[in-house]
């Protein structure tokens, strides 16, 4: 096995600096997984109401706006409900800690923070998945590297994020180049720190999101940073919730309603590249149209199944690889979907667009 249990971190940093207080995680860990269990039982045999209930309201996540601006350009109409806030939230450690604040009903994230928030003892549901199928990420050397590959990054300090999407790609190239962990030295940060740390040579490697990475290598190629591509995905990309918040029938059916909404939005998106650039990236991300158009050229085309079969087998490979290197337990991941909701999205797209 290429992976080790032991490596040139300490497991404890990881929990610490990427969930918070050690000491609050293991106190709420207990009551967490004793509540949400009740929440658990009910959110997945309780049917779905066919109809949200008046005055239903949900919490959404929203990074930078996204999904207030897909579903106006994309003219979808009213949600039937609520939505009592747009949280401008995103990283998957946050999303953690807002859904325990109860600060958040529902967010977009990859398929690695429902496992981190299940090590936590914090019960959460997968309610919809779309797969992807091209990278997501590429790895970024800090200014006046000489890293030209993956094999390259033996012995080199690389941001590594436990909780996040970015977390696994790492492992998962790692893996592929046949690189244990004690090849490296993996630094505990969270993604919204990534930037700083290769600027500051914090890290020699960190991996970015295709929409980082062209202002990124605009400001320091010439200082001799470069990117390095792999062709290790991220496959999934979903929605997931609290237990206890899918466990409330009137949110429970929010929740479907809103999905539809979510899956035809980024169908919108992808398939009106020119309006999403000029709109979002030019408008609010301040790029220009030659780096929005770089970043929508790499777009993956939505992809929703009738059946989550692969994503969770996916699901079990990501759990599986964090195990081996010690970061969580070993858990069957069944245990985090919710199948009242499979194949909700698939059933609002076009053929072309279900898998």
């Amino acid at each position: 096995m290429p992976f080790s249990r032991t490596s040139g971190i300490d497991r404890r940093l990881f929990l610490t600096s990427l969930v918070g207080a050690a000491a609050g995680v293991a106190g709420l860990s207990g009551c967490a997984e004793s509540s949400a269990a009740t929440g658990s039982r009910g959110a997945s045999t309780a049917p779905l109401a066919d109809k949200v209930p008046a005055g239903t309201g949900l919490k959404v996540s929203s990074y930078s706006g996204t999904q207030q601006l897909q579903f106006k350009l994309a003219e979808l109409g009213a949600l039937p409900f609520k939505v009592s806030s747009w949280v401008n939230i995103g990283a998957g450690p946050d999303v953690i800690n807002a859904f325990r604040a109860k600060s958040l009903d529902l967010a977009n994230n990859a398929g690695i923070p429902p496992i981190q928030a299940h090590y936590q003892g914090f019960d959460t549901k997968i309610v919809a998945i779309n797969i992807t199928r091209k990278p997501n990420y590429v790895f970024a050397t800090k200014p006046g590297s000489d890293i030209r590959s993956v094999e390259d990054f033996r012995g080199k300090k690389l941001a590594f994020s436990q909780g996040q999407a970015q977390g696994v790609v790492l492992l998962r190239a790692l893996k592929k180049a046949g690189l244990a962990y004690d090849d490296v030295k993996l630094v505990p940060l969270t993604s919204n720190q990534f930037f700083t740390a290769l600027q500051s040579g914090q890290v020699d490697i960190a991996p970015l999101p295709n929409t980082q990475s062209p202002a990124y290598i605009a400001q320091y190629e010439a200082k001799g940073a470069r990117l390095i591509t792999t062709d290790v995905v991220d496959l999934l990309n979903l929605l997931w919730a609290p237990a206890t918040v899918l466990g409330d029938e009137a949110k429970a059916a929010a929740v479907a309603a809103y999905i539809p909404f979510w899956a035809k939005g980024q169908v919108w998106t992808y398939e009106n590249p020119d309006i999403w650039n000029e709109e979002f990236y030019v408008k609010t991300q301040n790029l220009t149209l030659a780096q929005a158009q770089g970043i929508t050229a790499l777009a993956n085309k939505p992809l929703f199944s009738p059946s989550w079969d692969e994503a969770i087998r996916w699901e079990q490979e990501t759990a599986d690889l964090l195990a081996e290197g010690g970061f969580v337990k070993k858990f069957d991941v069944s245990s985090l979907f919710d199948h009242r909701f499979e194949g909700i999205a698939a059933k609002s797209v076009a053929e072309e667009y279900r898998k």
